[in-house]
């Protein structure tokens, strides 16, 4: 068992230290972007594009990145495993191209309506360009990743993000202050690692038609479609919803106070990159419930204190920013629980993608996406952003339990549902107070108590009990 800790854990800080250096850059990158694009409102119609391209992204993975984890695994010989790889960038494309058609035809309409003028549809068009090219660079990561090639992902990772900014920097100062110039760099800097990868990317490119394949790959990966799209509304359908009841300002506080959020990732995309992987193989051994079990209750203590610093430091790290972008820091400790939990389900749903049962995912996320689209009507138009914050975290909360709940139905892991519960109200409760205090102006020494009731509360929850089960 120290052995397989150890095998994830040195992919995981491989990973990690590729998602530091990324966002890192990302967080270099964000104050010459608040300097450039001075006015909010336009930061906030750069977060609406970002948003919309991310809904694409959805559509076009179509759940095939679940479906190619299976099977890479399951099937041994590497021309069978070949196909499946073809016939996902095959599907991926084939999606894309209905989606770049659906945009050329409607996209002035789409431009007037989330972005307040049919003049700004170019922009689109811009990202539809890298969207082409990071379809195809995915598929090339993620085979990688499933040969255990980290270092090469992380590498080329790191290139492209790397390349983003200096290209991005350049842009602003010398062509192009504008969102146009953002783009233009993103796509500039995607080509160029693409084209870097291109030999591997023919190969996967080559077109097949394996109707066997396709099946099995669309049986697996279709019914996480709607859950997909489920995630992408309860991800951002507040944005909308302010932008329509509010004003784009509050979207460009609200998105920024999200890329802040996303620090929480410095924690967990590493070990979400070699979750599934490492998951996959270790399904069948008879000790593996027990090691889920020590990994999912780590994961709740590591994730509440993550939160819980990066809420404390956001009064200093936000000072990095233009003056009207600095409100946004106090919403970023709630935002980084949802951010988070999406992260979490996905490692303990382990069950649900070993006995096929995705479906169990779509009908979860479906019906709280629902909820999501219900309560940001109703709480968004008079409360804003906090609202928009409230109908985020409680959505992935209850998400979180109900597929966690289903996961123990198909794969019993020894951590009991109630105790994961009640950790998640223990972070949402300390990060409430800690906010809580920070908005009142409360000297330093105040800060102590919300640390005090997350040790005191997660010691009485008792999860230290699972480290040591045998």
């Amino acid at each position: 068992m120290i052995a397989q800790l150890k095998r994830l854990g040195s992919d995981s800080l491989l990973y990690a230290f590729m998602n530091v250096g990324t966002k890192l850059i990302a967080f270099a990158l964000f104050p010459f972007y608040t300097y450039y694009l001075a006015d909010v409102a336009e930061f906030g119609r750069l977060d609406i594009i970002d948003r919309s391209l991310s809904m694409l992204t959805f559509l076009v993975i179509f759940g095939t990145d679940s479906a190619l984890a299976y099977y890479y695994y399951d099937v041994k010989d590497t021309n069978e495993r070949l196909k499946y790889i073809r016939s996902v960038m095959m599907i991926r494309l084939t999606i894309l191209l209905v989606i770049v058609g659906g945009v050329f035809t409607t996209g002035p309409y789409l431009s007037s309506w989330i972005l307040d003028g049919s003049n700004y549809v170019y922009l689109f068009y811009i990202a539809l360009g890298t969207l082409m090219l990071d379809t195809i660079l995915a598929v090339v990561l993620t085979v990688l990743r499933y040969q255990f090639k980290t270092k090469k992902v992380v590498l080329l990772t790191l290139s492209k993000m790397l390349l983003i900014a200096v290209l991005s920097l350049a842009v602003l100062h010398f062509i192009s202050p504008t969102v146009e110039g953002i783009l233009m760099a993103r796509l500039a800097a995607t080509l160029a690692i693409t084209l870097l990868v291109g030999t591997v990317a023919v190969k996967f490119i080559k077109p097949i038609w394996d109707k066997a394949v396709f099946k099995k790959i669309l049986w697996y990966a279709a019914p996480l479609v709607p859950a997909s799209l489920a995630f992408w509304v309860i991800l951002n359908m507040n944005t909308f919803v302010l932008k329509e009841f509010r004003s784009l300002e509050e979207v460009g506080i609200y998105g920024t106070a999200i890329k802040f959020a996303t620090f929480i990732t410095l924690l967990t995309s590493g070990i979400q990159l070699a979750w599934r992987p490492f998951s996959m193989e270790k399904k069948n051994n008879p000790d593996t419930p027990i090691l889920f079990s020590k990994i999912y209750a780590l994961l709740l203590v590591v994730g509440g204190i993550g939160t819980l610093l990066l809420t404390e430091m956001m009064p200093w790290i936000i000072k990095v920013l233009e003056d009207s972008y600095q409100s946004a820091y106090i919403y970023v400790g709630p935002i980084a629980i949802a951010t988070f939990l999406n992260f979490y389900y996905l490692i303990i749903s382990s069950g649900i993608f070993f006995t096929k049962k995705t479906k169990v995912i779509s009908y979860v996320f479906g019906a709280v996406s629902v909820f999501s689209i219900v309560a940001a009507l109703l709480v968004i138009p008079p409360y804003g952003i906090w609202g928009a914050i409230v109908v985020y975290v409680f959505s992935y909360a209850i998400a979180t339990v109900i597929i966690y709940g289903k996961s123990q139905q198909y794969y019993y892991v020894p951590l009991s549902i109630v105790k994961l519960i009640s950790s998640i109200v223990l972070i949402c409760a300390s990060v409430a107070l800690l906010t809580w205090i920070q908005l009142m102006d409360f000297t330093i020494i105040w800060h102590v108590l919300p640390w005090i009731l997350f040790f005191v509360g997660m010691f009485a929850i008792r999860l230290d009990k699972i480290f040591k089960t045998t």
